[in-house]
């Protein structure tokens, strides 16, 4: 394992939601929970890089995960330290790391369709030539199973609306969920932290909200995760990188339906019809007996 940085936070910390007076269509008034966005300005070698808008739930994994998957640092091992300072609202990453030519990266960006923080800076392209990722099975009822896993998640969302999830899944589990005001937000987030975890993505299932876009397929090829699930749908160019990589693409996925839009041979339909409804039906049951046990 290889030697982790030390991250260090100050005293200070942000609240992820706020209580408002809000006014109805028939003028009756009553209180409402909204989510906040706050900047972080992310440094690199005293360098800026960026300043990204985030619900602020956990931003040492967001400034890891962001400057790995932008090709900005490789090395997890060559950093020395990240500071987190919500009163001057930054974050300071140090590295022994080579980062000559940084400034040079900076001019060179590409404004994707992400929201929160939709840039991604040189080819990060030509770091997935060659990246071969592993065709796993995908089991109909499986799917289910994890759909149905994923309802007792988005608590933010739940109470305040206006945020994005991602989940990073193995079979019906969710190892990690989070939740941002951006969903490349949300991604950068697991992908710092299955980095700092030292784990791999072979085996894993990627969940986002949100629309399965170019910059979200690159990202999860860059964690090495071979399954793409959203519950809404995909771009273009998010379909045809999907291809190019060979990441199974489903989207429109919630209750018992889907669409599978690349590596449909990877997917098992061991529920057909009728069967899927009843399979879900029960699949709540059971979960609200677990819950209510």
């Amino acid at each position: 394992m290889p030697q982790l940085p030390k991250i260090i936070r100050t005293n200070s910390s942000v609240e992820h939601t706020m209580t408002v007076d809000i006014m109805d269509e028939y003028g009756d008034t009553m209180t409402k929970e909204i989510a906040c966005e706050h900047p972080l300005t992310i440094y690199l070698n005293w360098v800026e890089v960026v300043t990204v808008m985030t619900l602020g739930a956990r931003p040492a994994e967001l400034v890891l995960g962001y400057l790995k998957n932008q090709g900005f640092i490789e090395d997890i091992s060559a950093i020395e330290s990240l500071i987190i300072d919500w009163d001057t609202n930054s974050a300071a990453v140090i590295t022994r790391e080579n980062t000559e030519g940084l400034e040079d990266k900076l001019t060179k960006k590409t404004v994707t369709s992400g929201c929160g923080q939709g840039t991604m800076f040189g080819n990060v392209m030509k770091k997935l030539e060659g990246v071969t990722l592993p065709q796993p099975k995908l089991r109909q009822s499986k799917l289910y199973g994890l759909l149905e896993a994923l309802t007792h998640h988005n608590a933010t969302y739940k109470a305040a609306g206006a945020v994005h999830g991602c989940a990073v899944c193995k079979d019906t589990e969710i190892l990690s969920f989070v939740e941002d005001v951006g969903r490349h937000n949300a991604v950068d987030t697991l992908a710092g932290e299955m980095w700092l975890k030292g784990q791999t993505g072979e085996d894993k299932i990627f969940y986002t909200t949100g629309r399965l876009t170019s910059e979200m397929v690159i990202k999860v090829a860059q964690m090495g995760i071979p399954v793409l699930l959203s519950r809404s749908g995909a771009t273009q160019m998010g379909y045809d990188l999907a291809k190019k990589l060979g990441i199974t693409m489903v989207a429109r996925a919630k209750g018992n339906r889907f669409q599978v839009y690349n590596g449909m041979a990877n997917l098992i339909l061991d529920v057909k019809g009728p069967d899927a409804e009843a399979l879900s039906k029960q699949e709540m049951s059971t979960a609200a007996i677990g819950k209510s046990a």
